[in-house]
């Protein structure tokens, strides 16, 4: 406990010093940070699911308070706007008895209004209007200012490690759960209900819906549904599931095969996660991750034809663009308390990095740099949709390709810390 306060102190010192460098470089007074609002539907009185904006909660680990607003000048100890009416309908915001609460200044409000500012040239930033900063005296979401915020998320603190090693720990739990559910025969629903047991998280609570997918869903990258009825086979489970902890975001993936499963999917399973490992035994301080992402490839193109799906040379299989057609997402992306976290495509001295012409989803592309907290997910799919522009390919097993589409794909996500020591991998590895 006492050094779970010395990190979050350090944390803030750091942030301040940070954030009074940034508002000096652009000749700012002060800034306010401002939560969010949920959305409602259209037509309704209900209201979406909500994450606070990514910069107040760098600030304050509240990624579920709206209405909100975080004043920060320098020297003046950060002042908090809460929102919190007396309301019969909803419970109150409440604080967290936290080293962060004791530092800032907190102002309980009633109303969705935002603050009067003082005097001087301030900025406003988050999910708000122009017309509304002009009114304020203030500029919304200056973009230089907002670059440099987003800079200063890129390199995380001790307290922030601790915090992503924390959310991995618990969804890990959760991890371990859903895979008893699947190996017991459960539906996806049943699944994803032992998930959030295990994390004990409700859905609006985790950092992104989760993914469960049986059988040939698993090949949906973003599959977004969860069947009640178990399939006949089991043949395998992909899941793609994370947790907060202090709005600090785990995502993990794992892929397990089911007893319906060929044999020929499990050695694919061990391939994927032999790859993802040696991937991640390369991450160091100056490797570009546009090299690690091409370096996936080159491994896939490995693994198709090291397990018959493919005869040719690994060179021919990546000349032809298969490995794209088996893989069509990028090695992975920057994490922290936005799970697709900012600053990917731009470097420290404000270059933008677009992705790769020919891997245009790339979210990273970035030199690495200690500090840095990225995922590495690759992954091996039947996508039919993707493969059938090869299907002239006579080198492809097709029949052996075909056999596995019912399995759907592949995908092993781990969280790892970049260090000048080596790479620390913040995901519990279960047994």
């Amino acid at each position: 406990m006492i050094e779970d306060e010395r990190q979050q102190h350090a944390h803030l010192d750091a942030l301040m010093r940070a954030y009074d460098e940034a508002l000096a470089t652009h000749d700012i007074d002060g800034v306010l940070l401002y939560s969010g609002q949920p959305a409602r539907h259209f037509g309704d009185d209900q209201h979406a699911s909500f994450v606070a904006f990514g910069h107040f909660v760098h600030w304050t680990g509240q990624a579920q308070l709206a209405h909100s607003w975080l004043l920060v000048r320098p020297g003046e100890p950060p002042t908090l706007y809460l929102y919190a009416p007396a309301d019969v309908w909803h419970l109150p915001a409440r604080l967290p008895d936290e080293p962060w609460v004791e530092r800032f200044r907190v102002e309980a409000h009633a109303t969705h209004e935002p603050p009067a500012l003082p005097s001087g040239r301030f900025a406003v930033l988050g999910e708000v209007s122009d017309d509304i900063a002009r009114d304020m005296g203030a500029k919304a979401n200056p973009p230089g200012l907002v670059a440099s915020l987003n800079e200063l998320r890129v390199r995380k603190s001790d307290y922030e490690v601790s915090c992503l090693r924390d959310a991995n720990h618990r969804a890990m739990a959760g991890h371990l759960a859903a895979r008893e559910a699947f190996d017991d025969g459960g539906a996806e629903f049943d699944i994803q209900l032992a998930y959030l047991r295990g994390v004990r998280q409700r859905e609006s609570e985790l950092p992104y819906p989760t993914i469960v997918g049986l059988n040939a869903h698993g090949g949906v990258l973003h599959y977004q549904h969860c069947d009640l009825v178990a399939p006949a086979a089991r043949r395998s489970l992909l899941l793609d599931a994370g947790a907060r902890y202090r709005g600090y975001c785990a995502d993990i993936t794992r892929t397990w095969s089911g007893r319906d499963s060929v044999a020929e999917f499990t050695p694919l399973v061990d391939g994927v996660t032999a790859l993802q490992h040696g991937l991640i035994a390369q991450l160091a301080p100056g490797v570009s991750y546009v090299d690690l992402h091409r370096h996936m490839h080159e491994g896939l193109a490995v693994l198709l034809v090291e397990q018959g799906l493919v005869n040719a040379s690994t060179e021919a299989v990546l000349e032809s663009g298969l490995t794209r057609a088996f893989c069509p997402h990028g090695l992975g992306h920057l994490l922290g308390v936005q799970v697709h976290d900012v600053a990917g495509h731009v470097d420290a001295t404000g270059r933008r990095r677009p992705p790769p012409a020919e891997h245009p989803t790339l979210r990273l592309t970035r030199e690495l740099e200690a500090g840095m907290v990225v995922t590495m997910e690759p992954g091996l799919y039947i996508i039919p949709m993707l493969l059938e522009a090869h299907r002239h390919r006579p080198e492809v097993n097709w029949d052996r390709v075909d056999q596995l589409a019912d399995h759907g794909g592949i995908r092993i996500e781990d969280n790892v810390l970049v260090t000048a020591a080596g790479p620390d991998n913040l995901t519990h590895q279960e047994p």
